[in-house]
């Protein structure tokens, strides 16, 4: 299979991937990694080629995958809005937050229909003091009320 829009094959991204990393103990997480970087997520049919490089079981890669958040299995849309959810920000309005992004129509996992926005959680930012705390696409936001998070949504901060 190749991914869409390109004739790089999500075998040789794979392959490619686990070769740059072989030296290293636990490599899986490297690699994986290292593909979601390259195709935006981990696909479905990174999974056999992963246990075959590594010698592991398909479940055994397929738990890994699934175990950790930071892992999609599907592409994420343009832009990606992360929530803190840790204690300090819950504390500081962040359930308000989430409920402004369900109604808005993208719960947190979830991409917007367009492929504008994916929405997920964290849970600490470091920006404890100022929250709560929202990132998006690698910039930090404090103090981010439900309208100002609409804002940032519609892509408008």
């Amino acid at each position: 299979m190749t991914t869409s829009g390109t004739d790089v094959s999500v075998e040789s991204v794979v392959r490619r991937a686990a070769a740059a990393h072989r030296a290293e103990r636990g490599a899986l997480l490297p690699v994986l990694h290292a593909v979601q970087a390259e195709l935006g997520c981990v696909p479905q049919e990174a999974i056999p080629v992963l246990a075959d490089e590594f010698n592991l079981s398909r479940a055994d890669v397929h738990g890994v995958v699934t175990f950790y958040h930071d892992f999609r299995r599907e592409p994420a849309g343009r832009s990606t809005v992360r929530i803190c959810r840790a204690e300090a920000c819950q504390a500081l309005g962040a359930n308000r937050l989430v409920s402004y992004a369900r109604e808005a129509g993208t719960p947190i996992g979830e991409t917007s229909a367009d492929g504008a926005v994916t929405v997920e959680q964290v849970f600490c930012l470091g920006n404890c003091a100022l929250g709560p705390s929202v990132e998006v696409d690698g910039r930090l936001h404090g103090r981010v009320s439900p309208e100002r998070l609409g804002a940032l949504l519609n892509g408008t901060v």
